[in-house]
Order: C-alpha cells, then sequence, then structure tokens
C-alpha cells in the first residue's frame, strides 16, 4: 500500500518560514518523479514545485521562484519543500505526489492530474 504523509504545516507570520516534508511507503521512491501541490478555498489545484527522481531536474512555478526549494533523500523517502519569505496568498493546502511519468514536470505546471499517488495534505497559513 503507498502512503505519502506530509508534515511541518502550520501558522507562520508573513517573511516567515517553513519546511514541510513527505515521508513515502510502499514504493520505490528513488524512480518516481514528486512533487508539491497546493488548493486554497474556492480555487483549483495547482503546482508549486516537481523534482524529477535523480534531482536532477526541477520545476518551480512564477509565484513561488526563489522563494521555496524543493528537494528530496533518496535514502530516506522523502521529499522536502523549504519555504521562505512567505506571503498570506501562499496559504493552502499542500499535498506531495508522485509520479513515474515522463510527463511529471508538464503536469507540474498544471493540477498534477497525471500524478499517481497523494498525500493527504498539510495546511500552510501565513498571516499578514
Amino acid at each position: 500500500q503507498v502512503r505519502l504523509v506530509e508534515s511541518g504545516g502550520g501558522l507562520v507570520q508573513a517573511g516567515g518560514s517553513l519546511r514541510l516534508s513527505c515521508t513515502a511507503s510502499g514504493l520505490n521512491f528513488g524512480i518516481y518523479n514528486m512533487g508539491w501541490f497546493r488548493q486554497a478555498p474556492g480555487k483549483e489545484r495547482e503546482g508549486v514545485s516537481c523534482i524529477n527522481w535523480s534531482s536532477s531536474n526541477t520545476y518551480y512555478a512564477g509565484p513561488v521562484k526563489g522563494r521555496f526549494t524543493i528537494s528530496r533523500d533518496n535514502a530516506q523517502n522523502t521529499l522536502y519543500l523549504e519555504m521562505n519569505s512567505l506571503r498570506p496568498e501562499d496559504t493552502a493546502m499542500y499535498y506531495c505526489a508522485a509520479t513515474t511519468s515522463g510527463r511529471w514536470y508538464g503536469e507540474c505546471s498544471r493540477s498534477g492530474g497525471g500524478f499517481d499517488y497523494w498525500g493527504q495534505g498539510t495546511q500552510v497559513t501565513v498571516s499578514s
């Protein structure tokens, strides 16, 4: 059974930082391309950042470029998202997802419909 478990969300003031983690089990983590997506109330899910299986290629959505950093530790089956200079508009439920698809980059720029496995999410709230 595949499980993706996110952690690290919380309430933070604008300008603050958070580090999200996603621990995977039940799959060969090292061959999966991974991503972070978010969904705010009343809005569609959007890709935030994704990383390929070897960490050689990454995608960042425009609004988070320069503020967020995605990384992974294949030995620990864990995906990370370092979020700095947080803004109120970053408030959302953040989900990690996994796919073996070679189209992960394009899917990340959209809503991630091609990703195979999803976590339950962790809430990030940024106060102004």
